[in-house]
């Protein structure tokens, strides 16, 4: 008995997503833009923070030798900055080490370094504070070595990073909270007009003692199958889009001079299905039960 009623709610919530197609594929569009914008605007804001995370851990900067330098410039340089006050640590980065690491963060995309050298690469150290107050001082210190061709800030980055992706965070909620409010009226419109073909149907069950849990639930289905197909179809094109847009950039001279990891898309794959399905069946269930409403109050 319990099969033949599941049967008939499934039946039911499938037949109303496909006899209104028109209005099917409304709500489709509306909540896949919602959670494709989402989506954009997360992947940002977790390579935002995986990025201020990494810098953090690094607390300090990166100096860059000329090129041209000496072994004895190199180890003086090394002396110069261990007495510089405030600097906790000094680590030598030969070329080859930059090469490599280089060849780790690209990942797949190492392809991209045919052709280059370690010595396409400039020999430099790495620099951690004891306070991160005191980078300014630090950073006007090291720049006034004669041998030093150039610094890389973390300092500044972390909290540029950090600024935008507050800003994002805030963006973000704000657009979703109008999408959301905006799918719902789409979804629970749309539903509506299949109930108000099916008002006599209606009728007819409560007349004969059908419960409003039972009338209510294969509308519910219907929002929650379309809620569940704008989800899968908002994965597929954010993956694809995500993946080609990292491979893109990793493979751009320009990002690789900013020395900034990705996040692939499997690492964030989990907590974008969750919110995704999550998404999807709220909206259906509460699109749907507002729907209904008029006609389950009479």
């Amino acid at each position: 008995m319990k099969y033949n009623v599941i049967g008939y709610f499934l039946s039911e919530g499938f037949r109303n997503v496909f006899k209104n197609k028109k209005s099917t594929f409304s709500c489709l569009g509306v909540m896949c833009a919602t959670m494709l914008i989402f989506g954009l605007f997360f992947a940002i804001g977790e390579n935002i923070n995986h990025a201020v995370e990494g810098l953090e851990q690094e607390q300090g900067m990166q100096v860059f030798m000329e090129n041209d330098a000496s072994e004895e410039e190199i180890k003086q340089l090394s002396e110069d900055l261990k007495q510089i006050e405030g600097v906790n640590s000094v680590t030598f980065v030969s070329k080859e080490d930059a090469y490599n690491t280089m060849k780790e963060r690209l990942g797949e995309n190492a392809e991209a370094m045919d052709g280059m050298s370690p010595d396409s690469f400039s020999v430099s150290y790495m620099v951690t504070l004891t306070d991160l107050s005191l980078n300014n001082q630090v950073y006007d210190e090291i720049n006034s070595l004669d041998t030093v061709r150039k610094i890389q800030n973390k300092r500044d980055t972390i909290e540029t990073l950090s600024k935008v992706g507050q800003t994002i965070q805030i963006i973000t909620f704000v657009i979703f909270a109008i999408l959301i409010l905006i799918s719902l009226f789409i979804i629970s419109n749309t539903i509506k007009l299949t109930v108000h073909a099916r008002r006599k149907e209606i009728s007819i069950m409560k007349y004969v003692g059908a419960t409003n849990g039972f009338i209510r639930t294969p509308f519910m289905i219907e929002g929650i199958i379309i809620g569940l197909l704008s989800g899968i179809i908002s994965i597929l094109i954010v993956g694809g889009g995500y993946n080609y847009i990292a491979n893109s950039l990793t493979q751009s001279e320009t990002w690789q001079d900013l020395s900034i990891n990705l996040l692939s898309f499997g690492d964030m794959f989990g907590q974008i299905v969750l919110v995704y399905m999550l998404l999807g069946v709220g909206i259906g269930i509460i699109g749907s039960s507002i729907s209904m409403k008029k006609y389950l109050d009479v």
